[in-house]
């Protein structure tokens, strides 16, 4: 099979020059690495309120988000109650930063408008005239959901990062289901997928060091998924101390990898988070 190689020469049959990545870029490279290279979770703000225009260019951004077929299954919580904040604060494993921040938004999964908009276009009684049982929302369609909510969750994030706001993320939001639905007034197919916090980032946190990464060539991978090696397995978070730290029982000395697992998955808030999780697809479902 003959290559086709017009799309490797210039119009002059010439190899061009390697071009850099920035010559047709929106951003110059220092406007990219501050926004994407440079981005770290931000817990401690300034104590001032976030600008209602930066506020709107933020969710302006956020509504342009990616979506699956335009459907938009998600919705936004603004959570300006400050004593709403602070019950959050505690449901969300006890993270006192989470009160003070200046701008906090909830994402949810959300087939809840949907299933509303069916009900009103009279889609259930269209289908028992057909012959048909209306289809009802599973998991597959929260998978989505949460896929949406998630994407415009990071399109917010990157928007704010663009406009000097430090952000971070709670997944927490997801433990006390049962809480939450009553703080957050949540009906049936909604679930909240993640909270993100924001405020303009002090001195201190724009100057801390950003936590390492796994090897690129762990995580990127071509065409087929490829389990590590052995000896890859064995320098996973080798460099990564802070990840590895964990309360140790007399006498116990945990291995990097015994240590996460305590510290992260087989944690309190882990295992709550599993329990509501459950919870909710009993209700989804």
């Amino acid at each position: 099979m003959k290559m086709d190689k017009s799309r490797d020469q210039t119009s002059h049959g010439q190899t061009p020059v390697n071009k850099s990545p920035f010559d047709q870029a929106l951003l110059d490279p220092d406007s990219f690495a501050r926004l994407f290279m440079e981005r770290k979770s931000v817990r401690v703000y300034e104590d001032r309120p976030v600008e209602d225009p930066v506020r709107q260019q933020v969710l302006a951004a956020t509504m342009r988000a990616p979506t699956a077929g335009n459907m938009m299954l998600y919705s936004i919580l603004e959570i300006s109650d400050p004593a709403l904040k602070l019950r959050l604060s505690e449901t969300c494993d006890h993270q006192p930063f989470i009160a003070a921040a200046p701008w906090v938004l909830v994402f949810l999964a959300d087939y809840a408008r949907m299933m509303a908009w069916f009900s009103e276009e009279e889609v259930p009684g269209w289908c028992v005239r057909r012959g048909e049982s209306m289809q009802k929302p599973r998991e597959a369609d929260l998978l989505l959901a949460a896929c949406d909510a998630l994407i415009a969750a990071q399109t917010a994030a990157t928007a704010a990062q663009a406009l000097g706001l430090g952000s971070c993320y709670i997944g927490d939001v997801m433990e006390q289901w049962e809480t939450h639905v009553a703080l957050l007034g949540l009906p049936r197919y909604t679930f909240p997928i993640t909270m993100l916090c924001l405020g303009y980032p002090t001195e201190q946190q724009l100057a801390r060091p950003q936590p390492e990464r796994l090897p690129s060539d762990i995580v990127i991978q071509e065409n087929r998924y490829r389990m590590p090696s052995k000896e890859e397995l064995e320098a996973l978070y080798r460099d990564r101390s802070t990840s590895a730290t964990a309360p140790a029982k007399p006498g116990d000395s945990p291995t990097r990898g015994q240590a996460l697992y305590q510290r992260k998955f087989g944690a309190v808030f882990s295992v709550e988070m599993r329990r509501s999780v459950s919870r909710m697809l009993e209700e989804w479902r």
